[in-house]
This record gives structure tokens, C-alpha cells and sequence, in this order.
């Protein structure tokens, strides 16, 4: 890495790429000396060579300026980092200090490393250029591929997991204040002069250190009279920054923008002309509010018993018996993108990959019977999970006549109850986005018949029911009726193992919470996790004796013994 570079000096660099296939002699003697187990390192350097080339990274740098440090050797350091979870500190001390890392780096030993601010600077560039991160991800797959330990089709799972934002949790008074706090701040940086004869006096104290804001005395009243206090505060920087005598650069300032939108979150005019507080019941839904205007891509989102501020990452990865469990794609969204808009997603980009999955198993967030059909139509892919169940009242009671009761006839566009009546209407509906056919009955056949209470809670009204087209209705009905069998859940069963790999990448990789702002600075941190967990699995797999996934207990070999 020929030497440290000072994080204090700013100058554009450019890409001379180097040649690192060779490992310095006296590395190999000591690493293979100190280490002779290897290391994953090591396992990782010995099995897949140079995991990531200088050529590969032309993109991210321009052409003119004076040479930057090895982007693949970057690469391979940021993965190395997130394997152990270390610090940027950390990782460039280890660099300097560790042979096993110089030995997957193919440094000499003398090679005094760099300055730990080259790592950040190597994720922001990561970040700037859609695709960067994940085009890490596709060169250790083209790797793993070419050393036999990955291969297209076999089975695949994806689940998701839920990650806190890095930033403080803020409730909404306090996010008003915090919101015009930071935008007074960086208008005392950009227009000193403008602002002052703004400011009033008792702004230093309420604005001159981040707002805290405990429990208020006075209730309910007291929160809305502090709320709409900050809120003439912040209506008053707008109306002057607004104004045609200010300077128009104002208006572009991110905070001040940020400023202007939570305004129109949480304040409304009324009919006298008054700034007044919004009731928490009449705010725009959590996909459109900012929750801390530090990062403004986190959002507020509640799943089951889970509620959080920031993102939610999908991960999915292979799960056949002959090769390792290893991480084949990545996707990080908000936290209000719910499961099932991913599984197209995923699909199409893991054929862009050549990697997808003969069958694909995934929990009901992620299944539907449209997405069923796209996945074996599009991709030959069988797409394995609980569509969810008849929620009707008659399945509830499970002495009713629900839909699977019904006969579709659907040449003539008719359905036949099960007393043998004929529907009299065939009619089109657009539901939540989604075509159905409704089939309703006879008012006279329903009224006479001896079942009405076992079919319709309707105390004069006929029997309807609402079906999708027919190739997604057979699908429904078959995979209802399919996943109650004992044979469907063995061969479900296998997805339990994503819970494990999310487990993994939590406590041993620091997925739960992001160390970085911003949705495209979290994705990258989330590639670089995926990555650092197939490494660990790549060198548990090569170093380990046995591919027998579970290890024999002393009893259970007595038992086999006995029996």
C-alpha cells in the first residue's frame, strides 16, 4: 500500500491499478509460520485467489489526479473489517499489524498500511455510484462460482430483518426543534450575516444545543403550546428565507428544505391565519414523514411487536447439502417497503446474475398467488410458501360453506354452491390494486335455502363470492389445500435456516443498527455484512473435516449403537 496517506489532505486521486497475485516470500514464511491452521484470511486468499482486482473498480475514480490506494485491496479490507466487526481504526491497525491480513492482502511485512479515513472515503464512493456495491457482491459470487462452491438452481431462502437507524430517536416536539435547530446551524455557516437579524433573543437557549425535551408539565396543552412556539420560530426563517429580497441559495440548503417539509408535516393553517399543531391522527402516513432530520430515509414503521425507526434488509441465500450456506443477494429498502414488493426484485436480479434458484422458499410476507405465477412463468422458479389463508367467516368456523366450497365453472362464468344453485351475475372488481370476479346469487335461491346460516351472515341479502382469474385461483386453491399436508412442511421447513443466517449477521456482524445516515450508505454497509459472512461460512467450510451438518452427540451414537 506503499505508505500512509493523511487523512487531513484532500486532492482527487485516480486508479493505477496493481498487480497483487504474487504473495511477498518472507509474508507466506511468517503468516504460514505463526498461523499453520490458517486463518479465514487466509483460507479465503489460498481458495479464491485475489478476491477483488484494481480493474474491476475503474468506475469509482477518474482519470486525471494523482494515484489513489488499491480499490481491490480496499475492498477486501472493508470485508475483512465487517467479518470481525471492527472499527475503521481497528481495521487499519489490524493491517498494519496482522500477518494473516497481510498475507490476504499480499503485502510485505514491512508495509506500513494507511490512515483509517481511506476506508470511509473508499464507502463513499461505494455509495455516490448506483450499482458499486452490490458489483462487490457479484465479483466474490463470479469467484465462488469459479471455485466450485456456488452454483445456479438447488434451493434458495430470503427473509428480512428489521435495522435501526443511526441516528437519536426523537419524538415529535422534539423533532420540530432538532429540525429547526439544524437548519439555524447551517444557516449561521452559509449566511452568517442574513441570519442574524433574525435571531431573537431567547433563541439561544431554546436552539443553541440540541433539543431535549422530557416529560412536560401541563399535559397535552403544554406539548401544543411548546409546538406551536417552535413552530412561529420556524415559520418566521421560511417567510424570510422565502423572500424575494433573500438570497435564492438559501431555498437549495438541504436543512432549510428539510425545514420546510416537516413543517408541512406536523403545522396547518386555520381559518383565522394561525400556525397551529397538527393532531397526531391527521399526519401524512410514516412513509412521507421524516423522523429525524439527520436521515431523512429512515421512517417509523411496526411489524407484529416491532417497532422501529430506520430500514428493513432482505437477504437471501442458498441452502443445499453439498456446499456452503452462502449470501447470494442483498437488498436494503425503508422500513415502510413492505416484504412481498421485493420478491420480482430479487428474482429478476438474480438472473442477471445467472444464480437463481430452481425453488425459491420464502415465509407470507414475500408470497402471493401473482408472484407464484410470475416466478415459474418468467424465471422456471418454484416459488414455495403459505398463501395466506381464507380469512371469510364461514373458514373461520370450519363448518361453513367458504370459497373452496364453491364449484367455478368458468367456460360459462358461473359458480355452483354447494345446494346445487347457480350464481346469476358474473362481474369484474378492482380491489387494492388487484382484478377479482364476483359471483352473486339468487336473492331467491339464497333466502329458501336451508344452509343460509352456514353460508352467509347477510340477514336478507344473497351469497357472493370474489375470486382471482383463474390461473391464480387454481394456484391459491392448490397451495391452501397443499400446505396442510405433513409432506408440504418438511419440505418448508428448510426456511427456518434464514432466521439463523439473520442471527448470525446480528450478533457477529452488527446488522441490527446502521453505522452510517442514509438509505445508500446503509446498503453498502449491508453488502459489505453479506460478504463478511461468506467469508466466515467459505472458511468454516474449507477448514472443517466433516460435512455432516450437525456433529454426532456421545448419546446419540450410543442410542444408534443400541438400537
Amino acid at each position: 500500500m506503499c505508505g500512509v496517506v493523511s487523512s487531513v489532505e484532500v486532492v482527487a486521486v485516480s486508479l493505477r491499478p496493481e498487480d497483487h497475485q504474487r504473495i511477498p516470500v518472507r509474508t507466506v514464511q511468517t503468516a504460514r509460520a505463526a498461523c499453520p491452521k490458517s486463518t479465514p484470511a487466509m483460507l479465503i486468499r489460498d481458495r479464491l485467489d485475489v478476491l477483488f482486482e484494481d480493474e474491476e473498480f475503474a468506475g469509482l475514480y477518474p482519470d486525471d489526479g494523482r494515484p489513489g490506494l488499491s480499490p481491490g485491496q480496499l475492498a477486501l479490507v472493508s470485508v475483512l473489517q465487517f467479518a470481525e466487526n471492527l472499527s475503521d481504526r481497528a481495521a487499519a491497525d489490524a493491517v498494519r499489524t496482522r500477518i494473516d491480513w497481510k498475507y490476504a492482502l499480499g503485502l510485505e511485512l514491512e508495509d506500513p498500511g494507511f490512515d483509517h479515513s481511506v476506508l470511509c472515503e473508499f464507502r463513499s464512493r461505494l455509495a455516490e455510484q448506483d450499482g458499486a456495491a452490490d458489483q462487490l457482491l457479484e465479483l466474490m459470487l463470479d469467484r465462488l462460482v469459479a471455485a466450485g462452491l456456488l452454483k445456479a438452481g438447488g434451493r434458495q431462502r430470503t427473509d428480512a430483518t428489521h435495522v435501526l437507524a443511526a441516528v437519536r430517536t426523537l419524538g415529535r416536539l422534539e423533532l420540530v426543534g432538532e429540525t429547526l435547530r439544524a437548519a439555524l446551524e447551517e444557516l449561521a455557516e452559509a449566511a452568517p450575516a442574513w441570519l442574524a437579524p433574525q435571531i431573537e433573543p431567547e433563541w439561544v437557549k431554546r436552539y443553541g444545543r440540541r433539543v431535549e425535551i422530557g416529560k412536560l408539565p401541563g399535559g397535552k396543552a403544554a406539548v401544543t403550546a411548546r409546538a406551536e412556539e417552535y413552530g412561529r420560530d420556524g415559520q418566521k426563517i421560511l417567510t424570510a428565507a422565502w423572500a424575494a429580497c433573500a438570497p435564492p441559495h438559501l431555498r437549495l440548503l438541504p436543512q432549510v428544505e428539510i425545514l420546510r417539509q416537516v413543517w408541512v408535516h406536523h403545522y396547518f393553517w386555520d381559518v383565522d391565519g394561525l400556525l397551529r399543531w397538527r393532531d397526531g391522527h391527521a399526519l401524512p402516513p410514516a412513509s412521507l414523514r421524516f423522523d429525524s432530520p439527520y436521515d431523512t430515509d429512515a421512517h417509523y414503521c411496526v411489524k407484529r411487536d416491532t417497532a422501529w425507526s430506520g430500514y428493513r434488509t432482505h437477504f437471501t441465500e442458498t441452502c443445499d447439502e453439498e456446499r456452503p450456506e452462502l449470501v447470494v443477494h442483498v437488498a436494503t429498502t425503508t422500513s415502510t417497503v413492505q416484504d412481498i414488493e421485493l420478491t420480482d426484485t430479487i428474482h429478476d436480479e438474480l438472473a442477471e446474475r445467472q444464480l437463481l434458484p430452481a425453488e425459491h422458499v420464502v415465509d407470507s410476507g414475500y408470497i402471493s398467488p401473482a408472484r407464484i405465477e410470475r416466478a415459474q412463468r418468467v424465471h422456471g422458479i418454484t416459488l414455495l410458501g403459505p398463501v395466506t389463508a381464507d380469512h371469510s367467516a364461514q373458514a373461520k368456523a370450519g363448518s361453513g360453506f367458504d370459497k373452496a366450497a364453491f364449484t367455478i365453472d368458468w367456460d360459462n362464468k358461473q359458480a355452483n354452491c354447494p345446494r346445487g344453485a347457480t350464481s346469476v351475475s358474473w362481474t369484474e372488481l378492482r380491489m387494492k390494486g388487484n382484478t377479482y370476479l364476483q359471483a352473486r346469487f339468487a336473492e331467491a335461491d339464497c333466502r329458501t335455502c336451508p344452509d343460509r346460516a352456514r353460508c352467509t351472515s347477510s340477514v336478507t341479502g344473497p351469497r357472493s363470492i370474489a375470486m382471482l382469474p383463474r390461473p391464480l385461483h387454481e394456484i391459491q386453491m392448490s397451495n391452501r389445500l397443499d400446505q396442510r399436508t405433513e409432506q408440504w412442511q418438511r419440505r418448508y421447513a428448510i426456511r427456518a435456516g434464514i432466521e439463523a443466517t439473520l442471527s448470525q449477521n446480528v450478533r457477529a456482524h452488527g446488522l441490527r443498527r446502521s453505522r452510517y445516515r442514509g438509505l445508500a450508505k446503509t446498503h453498502v454497509q449491508h453488502v459489505l455484512t453479506a460478504l463478511a459472512c461468506n467469508v466466515t461460512r467459505v472458511s468454516d467450510w474449507i477448514s472443517s473435516t466433516t460435512r455432516t451438518r450437525r456433529r454426532t452427540t456421545h448419546f446419540h451414537a450410543l442410542c444408534a449403537v443400541a438400537a
